[in-house]
């Protein structure tokens, strides 16, 4: 309205002058401008037809074809193609068609021969508007889907990273684990060997000293039975270097001749505690059976080892030895009515009880009922656990 009344665009001689008729007219067009976006074709078809009633009027002007410009273009816009040339030709062909009824021809000058440029113009960028937007969303969305893809990809770099971090920290586990099953099993070699080495070596040192004590009273009162104690002392050392063997053979996986470490070296045992001045008296009760070699082998060295005991703590006593089978399984007994004796406690006692136990047994140690000392141990019968 203000370009009208400021006389900016001439339609031909035959204007007249704006009225309140016309005034409504650009009103009318001009308010359509406000449905654009939610009805552009009933918004374009108003302003078209309120422009063609002003032209048709004679009114001043072309600016009020400008409402229906902007329909046409934004249909073009929102990829309405045929709409927007439709309002294009619905504008247009009235307009030329009161121009071609004039009486007149259109004067130079007049600015209505450019509306066909005009509704042309705003379909091509309309849809130039429109293609460039769809290009603009293609690009985001194509750098919107590569930035997902980039973060998905870096959280699977992440989440590998992590899987790795975990792969090598099962692996410094497992190697650590390794390293301390490797010294546990090296611990419990060393001191399955200390055990092997105190109960057989010990037993026979003791044999070994209770015999040269012997020797040296014999050498003063009777010199004739110096070689009885000295024969003695060669079978216990024969003896222990028997049991030394047995135990290097073990550890380098041979098994010499000649090494009984089970019950059935217990009547040789109980021969050498004789030999060293003992009473002993041995018995087996029940039907005698193979037992696993663990155990057979726990069972003639807690033996050993409280015979040791009786030796060297007990003086000269009466020793009983004996030896009770089961189906599930053996019980042995050593027990002696000799003194308790003064020495502390050692490694005898704690070694008898772990092997006991290493086989799935039970060991019980103390004074006797009647004096003395007893050692009662019960061994499975079964596979050691």
């Amino acid at each position: 309205m203000p370009a009208t009344y400021a006389n900016l665009s001439w339609t031909g001689p035959g204007e007249r002058p704006l009225d309140p008729a016309g005034v409504a007219l650009i009103l009318i067009t001009t308010l359509s401008l406000a449905f654009r976006r939610t009805a552009p074709l009933a918004a374009g078809i108003v302003a078209a037809a309120g422009g063609v009633v002003y032209y048709a009027a004679h009114y001043p002007g072309v600016f009020v074809a400008a409402p229906a410009l902007a329909s046409i273009y934004t249909l073009a816009m929102l990829g309405r193609r045929m709409d927007a040339i439709w309002l294009a030709i619905g504008l247009a062909v009235p307009v030329y068609g009161l121009m071609a009824l004039s009486a007149e021809d259109p004067a130079a000058g007049n600015w209505m021969m450019l509306l066909s440029g005009w509704l042309v113009a705003m379909v091509v960028i309309g849809e130039v508007t429109r293609n460039r937007r769809a290009y603009l969303r293609e690009v985001e969305q194509r750098a919107t889907a590569e930035a997902q893809r980039a973060e998905a990809m870096a959280q699977r770099a992440e989440a590998l990273a992590e899987r790795a971090e975990a792969v090598e920290q099962r692996a410094r586990e497992a190697e650590r684990t390794r390293e301390e099953a490797a010294l546990r099993r090296a611990g419990e070699e060393r001191l399955w060997i200390a055990q092997e080495l105190h109960d057989s070596l010990t037993h026979s040192i003791s044999v070994v000293n209770v015999q040269a004590a012997l020797a040296m009273e014999l050498l003063e009162r009777r010199p004739e039975r110096i070689g009885e104690a000295l024969a003695a002392i060669k079978e216990s050392g024969h003896e222990a270097m028997h049991e030394l063997r047995a135990t290097l053979g073990v550890l380098r996986q041979s098994e010499p001749e000649g090494a009984e470490t089970g019950l059935s070296g217990l009547p040789r045992l109980v021969s050498r505690a004789e030999g060293a001045g003992l009473r002993v008296t041995h018995s087996v009760s029940g039907d005698p059976y193979a037992l696993p070699p663990d155990v057979d082998r726990a069972a003639y060295r807690i033996a050993q080892e409280a015979l040791t005991n009786v030796l060297r703590h007990a003086g000269a006593a009466a020793v009983t030895v004996a030896v009770e089978y089961d189906p599930s399984r053996v019980v042995l007994r050593v027990e002696n009515d000799g003194e308790p004796g003064t020495a502390g406690p050692g490694m005898g006692l704690i070694g008898m009880r772990e092997r006991a136990v290493a086989v799935g047994g039970l060991l019980a140690a103390g004074p006797g009922e009647h004096g003395g000392f007893a050692v009662r141990a019960e061994l499975p019968a079964g596979v050691a656990a």
